[in-house]
């Protein structure tokens, strides 16, 4: 199986970018956007195509015109689309009967469950190259594949919405489509989402260096700690290791088996971009919460506000760089290092005097055992080596004095 997505793979990326091999510089760069209504991100290609950005989506879909190029069935990336057919769809009988002459895709929208048999097509993608610090021209990869998509599963989207950009481990996943290794692009990209609606968050393609002002320009790969990926054979997401998890440096009490996953692939840790705050399993929440109240037992309490468990009153709190001075909650993932997660990314202001704990229960039956969210995510910046299979993350970067909105756009030849 991996043989023959390790071929597609190498066919796809000789085939997919006509341009030029020299190339001053080897990083592709992006902004990526916050919708406060939806708490989801958009990032810009073609400098005016707005895509949601989704760690675990196994190929991007958008609303293609209606005259589109077609893909073949028997195509490297119809094969490589092939084992991603959604069941929220209707089954199709021209992707898998022998008559079948043009791939079929089902392009999903998680968030409405809703499905639609599509076209695989393909497009020209435009993008920076940037020197780490600015971009400085731009970059045409011709032929980069997605599916179509019926309108109706731009609903609930945020407007001006293009289509769905997927990220993930997939074959056609634009986290190996845009990084062609003839241009000499290293199979990696890093991301920064912002907390802050008006500021422009990053999502680079290739091995950096990223800078950010901090004030004075720091490349912020230099802060980063790093884990295994791990591969579930039944997912196309990213997953890591997680030990154990400590609140003010105490552990919470929960078996390691907790955080596994099982043979139909249940379970694990999981990075999700579509989610808002982190879900745990019913399990682990409630001695999670139960814990973290013990360590904020002289914080006035006030009523819960949904979707959240747990509320304090936050004008009894104080306010550093880090956020709500609450205690830190510790994340131990494989090999030995820790995930810190600060006030501000722990914490929900909901309200001018309530703040929340920003974790949810995601039920007895929840898909993973913990599914990390985007706000936990925002200011942290994350390198997704794929080459490597390493998660570098630098927990919160409000911590060196920058954000993720501290990247220049300015394009600078």
């Amino acid at each position: 199986m991996y043989l023959v997505q390790a071929l597609v793979l190498l066919a796809l990326a000789l085939a997919g970018s006509h341009v030029s091999a020299f190339q001053p510089y080897k990083t592709l760069v992006a902004p990526i956007t916050k919708d406060t209504t939806t708490s989801l991100y958009s990032t810009t290609l073609n400098f005016r195509e707005n895509y949601i950005v989704d760690l675990g989506a196994p190929f991007s879909w958008y609303t293609c015109p209606y005259k589109h190029p077609l893909v073949t069935c028997k195509a490297p990336p119809c094969v490589s689309a092939r084992p991603y057919l959604s069941p929220l769809c209707p089954p199709s009988s021209s992707s898998t009967n022998n008559l079948c002459q043009n791939c079929i895709t089902t392009p999903v929208n998680p968030l409405t469950k809703s499905c639609g048999l599509s076209d695989l097509t393909y497009q020209n993608i435009t993008l920076y190259l940037t020197n780490g610090g600015n971009p400085t021209s731009s970059i045409n990869l011709n032929d980069i594949y997605m599916s179509c998509a019926p309108g109706y599963l731009l609903k609930s989207l945020p407007s001006g919405t293009t289509g769905w950009a997927s990220l993930s481990w997939a074959p056609l996943a634009l986290s190996t489509q845009l990084t062609p290794p003839q241009l000499g692009i290293t199979k990696r990209f890093a991301m920064c989402l912002p907390s802050v609606p008006n500021g422009k968050g990053t999502l680079f393609f290739g091995s950096g260096p990223y800078f950010f002002r901090s004030p004075a320009l720091v490349d912020v790969s230099r802060f980063l700690s790093y884990t295994p990926l791990i591969k579930n054979p039944k997912s196309s997401d990213y997953y890591i290791g997680l030990d154990s998890i400590s609140i003010a440096g105490k552990a919470v009490r929960i078996p390691g088996k907790a955080f596994s996953i099982d043979s139909v692939g249940r379970g694990g840790m999981v990075l999700s971009t579509v989610i808002p705050y982190t879900i745990l399993r019913s399990d682990i929440f409630d001695v999670f919460v139960k814990e973290f109240k013990i360590a904020t037992k002289g914080i006035p309490e006030t009523k819960k506000v949904k979707p959240f468990e747990y509320c304090l009153k936050s004008s009894t709190i104080a306010s550093t760089r880090l956020g709500l001075q609450v205690p830190q909650i510790s994340l131990q993932v494989a090999g030995g290092k820790t995930w810190t997660i600060y006030g501000a990314n722990s914490m929900k202001q909901v309200n001018k005097d309530v703040a929340c704990l920003a974790f949810v229960d995601g039920g007895k039956a929840a898909k993973h055992a913990v599914a990390i969210g985007s706000h936990q995510m925002e200011d942290n910046f994350l390198v997704f080596d794929l080459a490597q299979s390493t998660l570098g993350f630098s927990s919160s970067l409000l911590g060196y004095t920058t954000t993720c909105a501290n990247f220049d756009f300015t394009v600078k030849p």
